[in-house]
């Protein structure tokens, strides 16, 4: 599956990471797809909705607000809820199927 480039994932802690992402499905409730992301280091947050992950490829790790590390590898299947607040590190490209819903 060919995916759309985003560009580079801002602001950046370190390295140039790039985003692209392929929508899989989308509405009113929320969305669902593919995304990947190149090397480097950035914070997240979500806001109103929550996110279910299932990373395909890649490494890495996901440091929540509250100092929990999550590896970053094949298999490993995420949740971030509303509110939750984090920083990526990505050492190789991450692939993840994502489901996003609305919580507002």
């Amino acid at each position: 599956m060919e995916l759309t480039v985003r560009g580079l994932r801002t602001p950046a802690r370190s390295g140039a990471p790039v985003e692209s992402v392929l929508v899989l499905h989308s509405d009113a409730g929320g969305r669902s797809g593919i995304w990947e992301c190149t090397p480097g280091s950035f914070d997240s947050a979500r806001n109103g909705d929550t996110e279910l992950m299932h990373f395909l490829t890649g490494a890495g790790t996901i440091t929540t607000a509250d100092g929990t590390v999550h590896e970053i590898r094949p298999g490993v299947v995420l949740v971030a809820p509303d509110g939750w607040r984090g920083t990526w590190d990505i050492r190789e490209t991450v692939r993840k199927v994502y489901t996003i819903w609305n919580t507002d």
